[in-house]
């Protein structure tokens, strides 16, 4: 028997029952959208971090301080000092010939007030560098001068957020507002970076790291060195980033006086960054697709349950057409086609609907950011080709059972 004919004799049977085929295709329609619609939110949300972290900067490493055993178990932030000394060691061009430019920072939450008008955002201490290492463009006026890192100036340069939260539409340069007290005068204003899923970064007042370390936070690390949260590093060379990281630990492993795998502070690039979150998010993309994976399970269910009723009804017409020559392959191939037909037709109306679904979800507020989906062709090949595999998987036993009638009790069969 020609296959085509297979092909008609099952799309003969879908039709013969529209409403019925129609609310066994539900089950698989409903598990596709929900397949395409849950993951592409993990996906958006891979590539809107990923995204993030390719636009804080070029060729980024970042130092942090954390102690790390020799056991091979990390402690948390904060358990070693990074210094203002260590950034200059590391500005070094003979000892660290990879490395480009370096920005330490550290930074502390506040209450700002401009007039009658107050908020409170992050303060960032920093210093001239950090604008280029950082990826930073000022919209109006200029950013922090070595000059008034050097002084100790009581300059500020507000972030997009904070300068609209503090002065609305008014330009903001050479006006003064107020970070714990202290009087600021605002000498620049960044332009926007947009929100992330970490807060908006455009919410921060940069001010000279000096500034910061003398009034505004007081800290001082082991044998009076000044201390930083982290020190941000920009490599010479996209490839030599391996090469510019092994060179900032080894600097820092003879300022620290510590030995290799016994660091007390950690050097992670981009890329670290980007496999650590699409780890994450890539957990949360396959878990998202198996709660959805459930409806579609259910749906191959219901085909199984309809086409056991379909093939008790039609007993009579695979007797006759046993009886006049077609054989058991051909029986089972023309209920596989009918199970493969109604489940690759509700995969097609649920990747519609998915998309749709995606598309209204796009851009909706959750906890103050933006919610950002991406369908990706691979999600919609697995979600579709999984869904025909469930309609064949579950037809295989109605159509076996249809391919072993005997043909005379099919004849008899009332």
């Amino acid at each position: 028997m020609r296959i085509l004919d297979s092909v008609f004799l099952a799309f003969r049977g879908i039709t013969a029952n529209k409403l019925r085929s129609s609310l066994t295709m539900l089950g698989i329609i409903i598990g596709v959208a929900a397949v395409i619609a849950l993951m592409s939110i993990g996906a958006g949300a891979q590539a809107s971090i990923t995204q993030q972290i390719e636009g804080v900067g070029t060729n980024l490493l970042i130092v942090f301080p954390g102690q790390q055993s020799t056991q091979g178990v990390r402690g948390g932030a904060g358990t070693a000092n990074l210094s203002l000394e260590d950034a200059t060691a590391l500005n070094d061009p003979v000892l660290a010939p990879d490395v480009k430019l370096v920005a330490p920072s550290s930074q502390t939450f506040a209450q700002l007030v401009a007039g009658s008008v107050n908020t409170r955002a992050q303060v960032q201490g920093v210093t001239p560098e950090f604008q280029y290492v950082r990826n930073w463009e000022v919209a109006a006026g200029e950013f922090v001068q070595t000059f008034q890192v050097r002084s100790r100036s009581l300059v500020a340069v507000l972030g997009d957020t904070t300068s609209r939260n503090l002065f609305g539409g008014v330009n903001p340069i050479d006006q003064f507002i107020k970070v714990q007290g202290i009087q600021f005068r605002v000498i620049g204003v960044l332009k926007a970076k947009g929100g992330s899923g970490f807060g908006s970064a455009d919410d921060v007042v940069m001010i000279p790291l000096t500034t910061l370390q003398t009034r505004l936070q007081v800290e001082r690390g082991s044998g009076g060195a000044q201390r930083v949260a982290s020190i941000y590093i920009t490599a010479a060379n996209p490839d030599r980033i391996q090469a510019a990281k092994d060179q900032i630990s080894e600097i820092l492993r003879q300022r620290h006086r510590v030995a290799p795998g016994s660091e007390d502070f950690s050097v992670l690039s981009q890329e670290d960054m980007i496999a650590t979150f699409t780890s994450v998010t890539g957990v949360m993309t396959i878990f998202l697709g198996a709660i959805a994976g459930i409806s579609l399970l259910v749906g191959g269910i219901g085909i199984m349950n309809i086409m056991i009723v379909a093939v008790t009804e039609r007993t009579r017409e695979i007797g006759i057409r046993k009886a006049v020559g077609a054989k058991g392959r051909d029986i089972l191939l023309q209920f596989l086609i009918e199970s493969a037909t109604m489940s690759f037709s509700g995969a097609i109306i649920g990747y519609g609907a998915g998309l749709l679904a995606s598309h209204l979800i796009n851009g909706v507020q959750l906890a103050g950011s933006p919610l950002r989906t991406s369908v990706s062709p691979e999600i919609a090949i697995l979600a579709l080709g999984v869904a025909v595999g469930i309609g064949l998987f579950f037809g295989v036993y109605p159509a076996s059972r249809a391919a072993k009638m005997n043909p005379i009790q099919a004849l008899r069969y009332e």
